[in-house]
């Protein structure tokens, strides 16, 4: 085992790891929340400010998932589409099979300079975690409560808010709705039986409805 590896394996490097990112995290978090001020005055100011302070979390992240875990994660792409990632606004769509999906998604926000702006469509009760969920708050992420009659209104109204952001973004969606399991998928292709749709044999059935507001709202920005 070399030097590098040694280290990776030693619990004191594992340690410190932690503790830089959630010293850091909360340090960020606390700068993020004196931002607030700008809001009233220079909105695009504040949202270009956080951008680069959720970028000094979340690349810490991918970090981890790139030196420490060593993750390869490989883009198939058409060549001639290659040159716009990064440049333009865009929804991408991820599987939901692991924890660490989102990190994937991150990993390639980093490559094409988004990762800083990056958004996602989450789960309400992650705006109170500290560090990832308050950056993501300062970063107007969309959260929701996964009930629709409720979720409607407010997920169209902050999605609009997006439409004038400053900085190239990625909207990142797992259609899916929640992590693949063989339970869930046993009965989300009931579902599909029961509604005459086809049977996925690698993921759930996609909830379209929060896709086709995401595009709806976002479309030509």
């Amino acid at each position: 085992m070399d030097i590098v590896g040694f280290l990776k394996s030693q619990f004191i490097c594992h340690l410190l790891i932690c503790y830089i990112f959630i010293v850091s995290g909360l340090i960020i978090n606390f700068i993020q929340l004196f931002t607030l001020t700008l809001w009233p005055i220079n909105k695009q100011l504040f949202r270009r400010i956080n951008c680069r302070l959720a970028y000094s979390i979340s690349s810490q992240m991918v970090m981890l998932l790139e030196w420490w875990s060593g993750t390869d994660c490989t883009l198939y792409t058409d060549p001639e589409s290659y040159h716009k990632y990064g440049k333009e606004n865009a929804i991408v769509i991820l599987n939901h099979n692991f924890e660490i999906d989102f990190l994937c998604g991150w990993n390639f926000c980093e490559r094409f300079g988004v990762l800083g702006s990056s958004k996602v469509l989450a789960k309400k009760e992650l705006s109170y975690m500290p560090i990832i969920g308050w950056m993501w708050y300062f970063l107007e992420i969309v959260f929701c409560k996964r009930k629709w009659e409720e979720d409607r209104k407010t997920v169209m109204q902050k999605l609009l808010n997006l439409r004038d952001y400053p900085e190239n973004f990625w909207f990142l969606i797992h259609c899916e709705g929640t992590r693949f399991t063989e339970q869930k998928h046993q009965i989300s292709m009931q579902v599909a039986e029961a509604k005459g749709l086809p049977k996925l044999k690698y993921h759930l059935l996609p909830r379209t409805k929060g896709f086709a507001v995401t595009v709806q709202c976002l479309r030509n920005v």
